[in-house]
Parts: structure tokens; sequence; C-alpha cells
């Protein structure tokens, strides 16, 4: 079958395509016919062997896939220890989740990393609740996409986006931002306020890290919480003093969806609850950039340099 195989770690250059042997399903796996993959910024870290926990090689990349099993039933899931981009790819039987006719390949794929992660985001970590005011930072990333809706879906009072460029700052609010702002550090807080009705805020969804983390931290309001989930700045990160906190009862968590979805509950229901809202029309996830399965490599080149906007797809098979 072919698929996209790792024999050394680098950047996008060491993305090959190749022949390869079918994977062989053990107990409790379904071998599924892989329609598309979606693409993640651990796949580059995977890719880089940067990514905790690291990988062996030889190694096919793509922790999601939505396909057909053998019954012919369509459904998506986590591969989880890679496989993704190949023709076929093994899932746990148990954690395969049926897609509706409604939701498309890359709507399916769309929700899982980012979809679990946005409603993680809010009701586990942040623990929205309604009437609260909240900024979601890289608005139009395939989190951020997702976080604006759901954090309107779940009763947020005002939903303010945060995002690099004009274009993006408009996606976010088609999308049903109340306002858009741009997310450079430098006054963050000052334009997050005004656009806020002139109050702080009271959650900030942050992927950026760096100098993003105290920005947020300045547009808090009294017990205002600070959920940051990705460091896209690569600029380190800065200590947190708690007696600064303390001066405004303000808390700053980190979320991380892989050790989340080992509890129990984590998984099936709001993966369900994604669904069913993408397929009454209540949720739009964005899939965003297709690329055929060998042209992997331009994928993740696009990725690193944000050239793309939402859920970005490997298509496999029609």
């Amino acid at each position: 079958m072919r698929a996209i195989r790792l024999t050394r770690f680098g950047g996008p250059e060491v993305l090959t395509p190749a022949e390869v042997p079918e994977p062989v399903p053990a107990a409790g796996q379904s071998s599924v016919r892989v329609a598309a993959a979606g693409v993640n910024y651990a796949d580059i870290l995977r890719t880089a062997g940067t990514y905790s926990g690291g990988v062996e090689l030889p190694f096919i990349p793509g922790s999601e896939v939505v396909g057909t099993t053998a019954d012919g039933r369509r459904v998506m899931g986590f591969t989880f220890n890679g496989g993704g981009y190949a023709e076929r790819a093994l899932l746990d039987s148990a954690e395969a989740v049926e897609v509706p006719d409604e939701v498309s390949d890359g709507a399916a794929l769309a929700l899982l990393v980012q979809g679990l992660t946005a409603w993680h985001l809010l009701r586990s970590s942040a623990r929205i609740a309604p009437g609260e005011s909240v900024v979601v930072n890289a608005a139009a990333g395939g989190v951020g996409t997702l976080a604006v809706q759901l954090a309107r879906e779940f009763g947020a009072g005002r939903v303010v986006a945060a995002a690099s460029t004009a274009d993006k700052r408009a996606l976010a609010l088609e999308l049903g931002a109340d306002a858009a702002v741009d997310s450079d550090p430098d006054t963050y807080a000052e334009r997050v306020r005004e656009a806020n009705d002139g109050r702080p805020v009271d959650i900030v969804l942050d992927a950026n890290g760096g100098p993003a983390i105290a920005a947020g931290l300045g547009a808090l309001a009294q017990f205002g919480r600070l959920v940051s989930y990705g460091d896209a700045s690569r600029q380190g990160r800065p200590p947190v003093d708690p007696m600064v906190l303390a001066e405004r009862n303000l808390a700053v968590s980190a979320f991380w969806l892989r050790p989340a979805l080992t509890l129990r509950g984590a998984y099936h229901p709001p993966l369900r609850e994604l669904l069913a809202l993408t397929a009454q029309g209540r949720l739009r996830p964005i899939a965003g950039s297709e690329y055929p399965l060998t042209e992997a490599r331009r994928a993740f080149e696009d990725m690193a340099a944000r050239r793309t906007i939402g859920k970005v797809v490997l298509r496999i098979a029609d």
C-alpha cells in the first residue's frame, strides 16, 4: 500500500512516499481503508524527533483518520501509534466512532484533535459559566475556529477573537465572534478590554505562548482564567509569579489532549456532541487546505509557515 514513511528525523523533506505492507489488525483492532488523514503540529514535532515520548523509526506519521471498515461503516478515530498517512490504518475497535452522512471527511477530522481540544479547553479547563467573556487567541486556527463557536454554544456572554491578520479576524467574526483584535502582545490587554466594552475578560485561551501569556494575564478580570495549550511563538516559557496572580485571584492552567483522553467520558461523549452539533449545522468545522498524500511535505511546510486556516487534510482515497 502507499504511505508516507520516515526513516530519519528532520524537516518536511524527510517525508518520503513509499510502498509498505498493509498493517495486520490484532485483537480489538479494526483495519480501516483511509479516506483522509488529519495533519497536526504534533506530526511536525514527531517528524523532527522532538515530540514528547518520541517515536521509533521507521515510522508512518498520522494520528487521526476517517475511513471505511471491512463491514462498510464510515468511522473516524485516533491511530495513537501513528500510521494514518497510508491507504490503510489500524484503529482501536472500541474507539472508532461512526460519522454521520451530513459530516464531511474534513469536518470529521477537525473534530478529533482540534474539536476535542476546544471542547475540553472550555468545559474541563476553563469551566466556562453562562454569561462569561472569552478571548480566543489564534482564532483562525483549527482549535480557535471551533473554540469561537463553542464558546457561543456554551453560553458565553461575549466572544473576542484575536488573530494576526485582517483576513483571519474576518473569519472569526463570520464564525460568530462579537469582536476581533490584533493578537500582537503589545497593548493586547488594552485592545481586548476595548473589545469587551471596556471591561476585563473572564477567560483567555492561548496557543501562542511566550509574550502572549503575560499579555493575556493583563486582560483578565478578578478570578479570570488563562488556559495555555500551545507554544506556537517558540519564545520560551515565561515565569508565572503566584503572588502576582493573587493580586487579582487569577488562575493559569495548561491543557494537553493526550492525557485527558485517558479519563472516563473524555472521548466518546464530547466527540458525539461535536458530531451532532455539526450534523445539525450549529457547528462549522473549517476544513482548510487539502493535499494529496504525495504532497505531505508541502502540507507540513504550509502549516509551519502559518499559511493554513482551519483543518489541514491529506486526501488518501476518494
